[in-house]
């Protein structure tokens, strides 16, 4: 079946305006990430992946196959949409030393996602700077970054970098499911395969910075800030 459901929003944040070999938001080669889909909608963007390794066998491997190439694709998309977050958010001047000092994006708990995020934008600027992409271990102190990513559902984590981060604007993104009622400004969710975000105007403003209201119109919800 060709339908338009991609992991990514329906309204046009999602053209990420990538090469052929970025995140394909260009190529008509989107499909519906469900049932057996998973696997031929992973090769069909990126293409096969483990060339080298011998194909599963039997339906458990083709199951376990599947489960593996959708995380791989979620993460992929997820990297191409922090990178096209940046160019929807104004930071205050104040946030840069100067005018050649790069955005800098910190990711914590997913390594895979950082290293997909560190390929897309290599070579790439936002707003005329340049884009450099840290991985954040667990006990690191968060250094002074303008995204910081922080995956999976672990609390602990978030709360911990979020103690040890210094004062200043900051577009904090997450994936777990209270991370809105954590602090995060964007967090993303899974609705009916597809890579969806909430924003918190609240914490945007706590974290003096600002989001363009072409990102607040594809949000899958916006929580505004208290009058």
């Amino acid at each position: 079946m060709h339908a338009c459901a991609t992991w990514c929003d329906p309204a046009g944040i999602a053209r990420l305006n990538l090469s052929g070999r970025d995140v394909a938001a260009r190529a008509p080669v989107w499909r519906r990430l469900a049932s057996g889909a998973w696997v031929a909608a992973a090769v069909l963007l990126f293409g096969p992946a483990g060339a080298d390794a011998p194909p599963a066998q039997g339906e458990a491997g083709d199951a376990a196959a599947a489960v593996v190439q959708g995380a791989s694709l979620e993460r992929k998309v997820k990297a191409a949409f922090l990178y096209k977050f940046l160019g929807y958010t104004e930071f205050p001047a104040s946030a840069f030393g100067d005018a050649a000092a790069p955005v800098v994006i910190g990711v914590a708990g997913a390594d895979d996602l950082a290293a997909e995020l560190t390929r897309i934008v290599s070579g790439r600027t936002v707003q005329g700077r340049p884009i450099a992409v840290r991985v954040l271990r667990d006990g690191d102190a968060a250094p002074p970054v303008h995204l910081l990513f922080v995956g999976g559902s672990d609390s602990a984590r978030m709360k911990a970098l979020l103690k040890t981060a210094l004062p200043g604007p900051m577009l904090l993104v997450s994936e777990a499911e209270n991370g809105l009622q954590m602090g995060s400004v964007i967090n993303f969710k899974i609705v009916d395969q597809r890579v969806r975000f909430d924003v918190s105007l609240e914490a945007a403003e706590r974290n003096s910075v600002k989001l363009s209201s072409r990102l607040l119109t594809v949000a899958s919800q916006v929580l505004k800030a208290a009058p």
